[in-house]
């Protein structure tokens, strides 16, 4: 039987994993997660978390605490006190041991070490730049938002060099060429140069999607502009 993996769902008491609508396999778990190349999906039962393949059955004899999905070839554990990462043979990834570990993206991963300080490591553990931070997010095309000590955000390349040195009070990824900023005024969107691409600052706003993004101002407008920051439409108008 040619089975998918995008095809493959979770039950909704989360004990097993469906496909057309039916058990994958006899077994039940306390819970699972989805599957994720290899074919590998993270579960929990009684003698503790681990993975499993189309079968149900497990992939190898260790068990952690917690377990999670497969990402780039490796997947995230902890034994309650230390995580790291796996192979899907279960075989550790590198010597290293960190406070937490988050998924591979591209090759990188967000970890934070017995300091509590944040950077990003390689699929050897190794940190791929020599500065530390308060938080480091997920890479996506090759830029991570990352948190300093002071509590402000920039963008990094993965080699850890600063993309525009625009420092922000929140900052998300970027999305289609734009990112989601905060300054003193408000949210805004910035281009990879860390500028605004309008002068209005808003309560809230959302990623652009196909060239237009909602937003909400100061007095509860909602509304949506384009990407030169002209409204488009109103939503909903201000709150009474």
């Amino acid at each position: 039987m040619n089975i998918q993996l995008d095809e493959i769902i979770v039950a909704d008491d989360k004990s097993h994993h469906l496909f057309n609508n039916e058990p994958l396999y006899t077994k039940r778990f306390l819970e699972v997660l989805k599957f994720h190349p290899p074919g590998l999906a993270a579960v929990l039962d009684e003698t503790g978390a681990y993975h499993i393949n189309l079968s149900g059955d497990a992939a190898y004899t260790q068990r952690y605490v917690r377990a999670f999905g497969f990402y780039s070839g490796c997947a995230a554990v902890t034994d309650g006190n230390n995580w790291f990462h796996i192979s899907p043979t279960g075989e550790r990834m590198y010597p290293e041991l960190y406070n937490w570990c988050g998924n591979f993206q591209g090759g990188a991963c967000t970890v934070r070490d017995t300091n509590d300080c944040y950077f990003h490591i390689d699929l050897h553990g190794k940190p791929l730049y020599k500065q530390k931070y308060a938080y480091v997010g997920d890479f996506k095309d090759g830029i991570a938002a990352i948190q300093n000590s002071e509590g402000l955000y920039t963008h990094i390349y993965a080699d850890g060099i600063y993309v525009h040195n625009k420092w922000f009070y929140d900052l998300d990824i970027f999305h289609k060429g734009f990112a989601r900023a905060r300054d003193d005024k408000g949210w805004c969107h910035i281009d990879k140069n860390g500028q605004p691409v309008y002068p209005t600052r808003y309560k809230m706003i959302e990623p652009f999607y196909n060239g237009f993004a909602r937003v909400e101002d100061e007095y509860g407008v909602v509304m949506l502009i384009n990407e030169t920051g002209k409204v488009d439409r109103i939503l909903k108008d201000k709150i009474q």
